[in-house]
């Protein structure tokens, strides 16, 4: 992928290699933790409950209803979805109308 359609962070990565291997190493340790591991396979098992693991498309996520299916760019980024998300950020959680 060129540098340019980088975002900021993936950018910061590349140009930063021992913060980039740093980094994976954190992420390592933390996906090792149990609870990773058992949300996980939570995520896993019900991908394959609706026939849709190993097809791409639509990520399983946890959110404050439930396993809900979005697209991965929303997952990835969603900063609202979960308590953990909000303590993780520092912020509080929007409530939306429904």
């Amino acid at each position: 992928m060129p540098y340019s359609s980088l975002k900021s962070t993936a950018q910061y990565y590349r140009d930063n290699p021992k913060a980039a291997e740093r980094k994976k190493e954190t992420d390592s340790e933390v996906n090792a933790r149990p609870d990773q591991r058992k949300k996980r396979s939570k995520l896993i098992t019900e991908r394959r409950k609706r026939k849709i693991d190993g097809k791409g498309g639509k990520d399983v996520s946890h959110t404050k209803d439930g396993l809900k299916l979005k697209p991965p760019s929303v997952n990835r980024g969603s900063k609202t979805d979960t308590q953990g998300d909000n303590n993780a950020r520092g912020g509080r959680i929007k409530r939306y109308k429904k």
